[in-house]
């Protein structure tokens, strides 16, 4: 009796454990309105669900720290984050990069201002309000903090002050209305903005752009199975923009392809935050 007992127990398990197998949950970090997630992720998920054989679940998080404690905790398996906020998964648990998209070893970040101000550079934003976008945020806070830094200017004591939006769309929208002079976003939003005719160029102008670095990954929590890590990375690496259904894909994520990654690419990152004081 006892043993038929044990044995149900474990056969209990074996399925509970197959059942949490077959379902990959996954997060982003919230760099954009939830809707705007929601749509770009839609098809890439369809996507994995017929690669991975598996269904595919999005769990819309609060904030940037709610990503890297879900991950870290092992509440979601795979995560769109931003290059500072992997170097903070890194730093308080196992986690594993898989790919980042071509654009992401290049990435940069626009500085812009309203167009009224009649600021053409930055050190006429000296006394100035400015705007950064989260402050886990790697291309809205962190690298455009660092660049700022190595040009000498402190936000703190340059600026008259210092807020932050939350996102990078929020800051040009802080932008237009004037609720700041100036502010810092993701360059490949700000992109995007202008693409969809959602920003009104007559109120914000681009003052500058940073130097390049590493920024965005695709990563999954360290005590996931390793071949399901393994078939992840493939099918992230086989989308083919020669594919008209991949390539819809490819342009919601605004990739030209996906290549691998590896946590050395973010040492930079690393360091830049350990200078800026975000990092103990």
């Amino acid at each position: 009796m006892t043993l038929t007992r044990l044995t149900l127990a474990a056969l209990l398990l074996v399925t509970s454990a197959a059942h949490a197998e077959a379902l990959l949950k996954v997060s982003a970090i919230p760099d954009e309105a939830p809707t705007e997630l929601q749509r770009k992720f839609a098809p890439l998920g369809q996507y994995l669900e017929k690669e991975l054989g598996m269904k595919v679940q999005f769990v819309p998080v609060s904030d940037y720290a709610a990503v890297v404690t879900a991950l870290n905790a092992d509440q979601i398996d795979l995560a769109w984050l931003g290059g500072f906020t992997f170097v903070q998964a890194s730093q308080r648990g196992k986690v594993v990069p898989l790919v980042q998209r071509v654009e992401d070893s290049k990435f940069t970040s626009k500085y812009i201002v309203n167009a009224a101000s009649g600021i053409s550079n930055l050190q006429q934003l000296k006394g100035k309000s400015f705007a950064f976008g989260s402050a886990s945020s790697t291309s809205g806070h962190l690298m455009p903090r660092y660049f700022l830094q190595k040009q000498h200017i402190k936000p703190e004591t340059f600026f008259k002050s210092v807020g932050y939006s939350g996102a990078h769309d929020a800051t040009v929208a802080w932008v237009a209305s004037g609720k700041v002079d100036g502010g810092v976003l993701n360059a490949s939003v700000w992109d995007k903005l202008i693409e969809a005719g959602k920003v009104d160029q007559s109120k914000v102008k681009v003052l500058g752009t940073t130097p390049p670095y590493f920024d965005y990954n695709w990563t999954v929590r360290g005590t996931l199975d390793k071949k399901l890590q393994t078939k992840i990375q493939n099918a992230f690496l086989k989308l083919n923009a020669a594919n008209p259904e991949q390539k819809a894909i490819l342009d919601l994520q605004r990739a030209s392809q996906f290549i691998p990654t590896k946590a050395a690419n973010y040492q930079g990152i690393e360091t830049a935050a350990r200078e800026a004081g975000l990092l103990q």
